[in-house]
């Protein structure tokens, strides 16, 4: 067999040239495995995020109750004005009646057991349900949160009583009612429909879900049509020219800004100058679509070049207007990536914090916002007050804050990608 020589005079099978291609094959494969092991450390370190994440706040999506029942129709309760009733009296005379042999001198800690609110949440059920005050009435009362810590190990035991928030007292009572099937840990839906608290385990996440919706609501509604228009003329409208490339330079300038900067331009201009209300979700909207326009433009750019330039020669040979060529043909075509990048925009405003904490969006909040002029906090704003609390129970409440907002996060990033594995045209 003779070997076979190219026009160039190389000889393709020859020791040099198999030396070569053996040479570039061990290339290939060391790179194949750089980027395998690449993947796998992020992919690992991502592991490690989530299940650290998980193992601190799974207790959260759990709260320890006493199930009380409480006979209302003896109780003096006015129909007609349910809620001047002495709902602190007859709560409290319903969780005596759980140790019945209890001392009188033991009850200021045995009701410390017990959320402080309890009468509050009575009251509010039956002013829901009227009816519960014909009759007996089961209702499920939070324990307070050293008595949460302890059902979800928290709290050893084994330590001193002088170094635990809850005594051996306490602890024996605890076991009683255990032991009576009075305590009981269904799921925490409270975590997503009681607003903030100073009492772990009322504290939840429905004021910052409401605060950060209508703080992305505003920003998208601002942010979406402008990033657009301004795409739209930079693009096929104006002139090319010094103007144009300056511009051109500052959004590209201000897509990397830290989000900081734009908080602070916020406080200036929103608050000091215009007089916006503080901590409410109008200011927090402008300023995250102020941050999120350079990003939105310059994907909404891109997008409008992907499109071929024959869609455009042969709108125009058909007698289209410029205008028409663009909203009638590049624009619908452009548009799946566009959503994409908004999409992916709100998801990083959602998950900002600086600007937020600027403008006064971390307030003690205790009631959902009603609007986008009240005062209200957001997801990551309410995980930076959770995180510098000084409660026990708050740790894991910040931990399942933070898996929410990874989920939401998630979620909008998997919407992104479906639009545009959907929609998206391949030229």
């Amino acid at each position: 067999m003779t070997d076979t020589v190219s026009p160039a005079g190389v000889n393709w099978h020859s020791d040099e040239m198999k030396a070569r291609r053996k040479a570039r094959y061990a290339a290939d494969r060391r790179l194949q495995i750089y980027g395998i092991i690449a993947i796998t450390f992020a992919l690992g370190f991502l592991a490690i995020l989530v299940g650290s994440l998980s193992f601190t706040g799974y207790k959260a999506f759990t709260q320890t109750v006493a199930t009380v029942e409480i006979v209302l129709s003896t109780a003096k309760v006015d129909p007609a004005n349910i809620g001047e009733a002495d709902w602190r009296g007859i709560v409290r005379g319903a969780l005596r009646g759980l140790v019945p042999d209890m001392k009188r001198s033991e009850e200021r800690k045995f009701f410390e057991m017990f959320t402080s609110s309890a009468p509050f949440l009575v009251r509010d059920a039956v002013v829901a349900d009227p009816s519960k005050l014909t009759g007996k009435s089961s209702f499920a009362i939070p324990m307070a949160d050293p008595v949460d810590q302890l059902a979800k190990a928290g709290i050893s035991r084994d330590v001193p009583e002088n170094q635990r928030r809850i005594n051996d007292k306490q602890i024996g009572i605890y076991d009683q009612l255990v032991a009576n099937g009075v305590i009981s840990t269904p799921f925490n839906w409270g975590l997503f429909f009681n607003a903030d608290s100073r009492f772990p385990e009322l504290a939840g996440l429905a004021g910052a879900i409401s605060g950060s919706f209508w703080s992305l609501l505003v920003c998208f509604l601002i942010s979406f049509p402008i990033g657009i228009a301004a795409a739209i003329y930079l693009e096929e409208f104006a002139p090319k020219n010094r103007i144009t490339d300056l511009i051109e330079v500052n959004i590209n300038n201000l897509a990397a800004v830290p989000s900081v900067v734009f908080g602070l331009l916020g406080l200036a201009v929103f608050l000091g100058w215009m007089g916006l209300p503080r901590s409410a979700p109008l200011v927090g909207g402008l300023v995250l679509a102020l941050m999120t326009l350079p990003t939105l433009i310059i994907v909404t750019r891109v997008s409008l070049k992907s499109v071929p330039s024959s869609i455009r020669e042969a709108a125009l040979g058909v007698g289209a207007s410029k205008h028409e060529m663009i909203f009638h043909h590049i624009l619908p075509l452009a548009m799946p990536t566009v959503m994409t990048g908004a999409i992916i925009s709100l998801a990083r405003a959602l998950g900002e914090t600086a600007p937020l904490l600027l403008i006064g969006m971390n307030a003690f909040i205790t009631s959902p916002p009603e609007g986008v002029f009240a005062a209200s906090t957001a997801l990551p704003t309410q995980i930076y007050i959770w995180a510098d609390s000084p409660e026990r129970g708050f740790v894991s409440r910040t931990s399942a804050a933070i898996l929410v907002l990874l989920a939401f996060l998630v979620l909008m990033n998997g919407i992104a990608i479906f639009l545009r594995q959907r929609f998206e045209r391949r030229w």
